[in-house]
């Protein structure tokens, strides 16, 4: 076999890593906790919004659905901030995956 490639084996190697790095991104953990976070946490504290006195009563004086709501969007957020600056780059092509197992 060649060692050289031709410029359009080069160009759709290139696309297949773009590909790939937007699929890394794309489902990266982060995004999905923080995202999920996020959601539950404005429905949650939507409901601490409109709780009645009688909830909050039950809660021993405490609006848990508020502060429970801030600290999921709180949370959620974190995990989108943490993703913006730290984002994941995929492997470089053509490294594979050390395994702990060598076999001689």
């Amino acid at each position: 076999m060649s060692e050289f490639h031709s410029e359009k084996d080069v160009q759709r190697d290139t696309e297949l890593q773009g590909k790939s790095a937007t699929a890394a991104r794309l489902f990266d953990i982060r995004r999905i906790i923080g995202g999920l976070f996020v959601i539950y946490g404005v429905i949650v504290m939507i409901a601490g919004f409109t709780a009645s006195d009688a909830d909050i009563d039950k809660a021993e004086g405490v609006n848990i659905n508020l502060w429970t709501g801030v600290g999921m969007l709180a949370l959620g957020v974190f995990f989108l901030v943490w993703l913006k600056l730290r984002p994941a780059a995929p492997a470089p092509p053509g490294v594979e995956p050390e395994d702990d197992e060598r076999v001689e």
